[in-house]
């Protein structure tokens, strides 16, 4: 027997209908129709509220005091769960700069375990690291940093079971050209960021393949007149994608309105980069080998330098709507189908449509999550 949702609004990828009825069957999207259906089938009433596909995190490091980097597959599996209550039902494990043996162990460790988790479901792995520049390391640790290696590249897939989806490069490092071309060939997304590159630089490394800004703003050249740096690429550049956080910590509202402005709105891509702090009180954490203090809703190093954010999706989505930037649709596309088209996983999940697996949120009309859902199944309910 069939069962079916019915809300208020279903937020589709090009649509917003409603009221209706949603089918899920044997965990996959079905039909969605108008009139309640006619033959005998379970009814979950959402009455007033809002049905939208699950969010996609294309960058985050931890949650509720786990991390990618600690080799731990049960804490893969907490983080996994975790983020069922954060709205995300699919995710990328993201790892950290670091010694090329301890990368070697996360990728291999996240390889093995990617299908065992529990929870939202584990697309790939972002390798944020370690080919990045001093000037703009922000809570990555320099000692590791190197110039693009197409061998470790080569080597980290193969430990990972062929699962990175995704990598991050500073495009004035040297063989940066080389290392983009042979990613994007091995259907590797790459990302841009903690660089100081010139907007030329940016601009060769997109024309060789690359389609993503890291955390646009943060860790990057700044825009300027006479030399508009990563942050003007990231505006400028055609088709590609840029990542930003939207916690009111990393970037002014009114700066990620003009990134959005600029950008459009189905090519900015919200993510967390949320570190182990994430769902946890204020307090001491560490990320990686750095010590880290959490207080007033942001996380930050001895230095004041913002260390990853504690931010959950579904916290993103409500502040642009609330800061006045984006309409709900606007919001929940650049956290849940705009993400997933960014790493060209589109066809597997971020939106609602017949035959994908049935992973969707349950939102009231101010935008809090009431529940998620993984496969048709109710996993997380306020």
């Amino acid at each position: 027997m069939s069962k079916y949702i019915f809300a208020e609004k279903f937020y589709f990828e090009d649509k917003t209908i409603g009221p209706g009825f949603l089918e899920i069957k044997n965990g996959k999207f079905g039909t969605y129709t108008k009139e309640k259906p006619a033959e005998p089938a379970e009814i979950l009433d959402y009455t007033g509220q809002w049905v939208a596909p699950g969010l996609v995190d294309t960058h985050i490091h931890g949650f509720e005091n786990h991390d990618m980097m600690d080799t731990d597959a049960e804490g893969l599996n907490v983080i996994s769960k975790g983020l069922l209550s954060c709205g995300v039902t699919s995710f990328l494990a993201t790892t950290l700069t670091a010694e090329t043996e301890t990368l070697n162990q996360v990728v291999e460790m996240i390889g093995e375990n990617i299908s065992e988790v529990q929870g939202a479901k584990i697309k790939g792995i972002f390798l944020e690291g370690p080919f990045f520049t001093e000037k703009h390391k922000g809570a990555q640790n320099p000692h590791y940093f190197s110039d693009p290696s197409i061998d470790k590249l080569k080597k980290w897939q193969e430990l990972s079971n062929h699962h990175i989806k995704k990598v991050a490069v500073a495009p004035e490092r040297k063989g940066a050209s080389e290392f983009v071309e042979y990613a994007v060939k091995e259907k590797i997304a790459v990302a841009l960021g903690h660089s100081d590159a010139t907007y030329a630089e940016a601009k060769t490394a997109v024309e060789k393949g690359a389609t993503i800004f890291v955390h646009t703003y943060n860790g990057m050249s700044p825009l300027h007149h006479r030399e508009p740096g990563m942050v003007g690429a990231a505006m400028n550049l055609k088709d590609v994608f840029a990542e930003l956080i939207c916690d009111g910590h990393h970037v002014h509202p009114a700066a990620a309105n003009i990134l959005m402005n600029v950008r459009g709105r189905k090519e900015t891509v919200m993510i967390t980069d949320c570190m182990m702090a994430g769902g946890m009180p204020n307090g001491q954490y560490n990320l990686d080998e750095f010590a880290v203090e959490v207080k007033e809703g942001a996380a930050r190093l001895e230095d004041g330098t913002l260390a990853g954010s504690i931010l959950k999706l579904k916290d993103a989505v409500k502040n642009v709507v609330d800061w006045g930037i984006a309409t709900p649709e606007e919001a929940i596309y650049m956290a849940s189908i705009a993400p997933a088209k960014s790493i060209d996983i589109q066809d597997e999940c971020g939106k609602i449509a017949a035959g994908y697996a049935a992973d969707f949120i349950v939102l009231d009309s101010s935008l809090n999550l009431k529940a998620t859902f993984l496969n048709g199944e109710c996993r997380y309910q306020v």
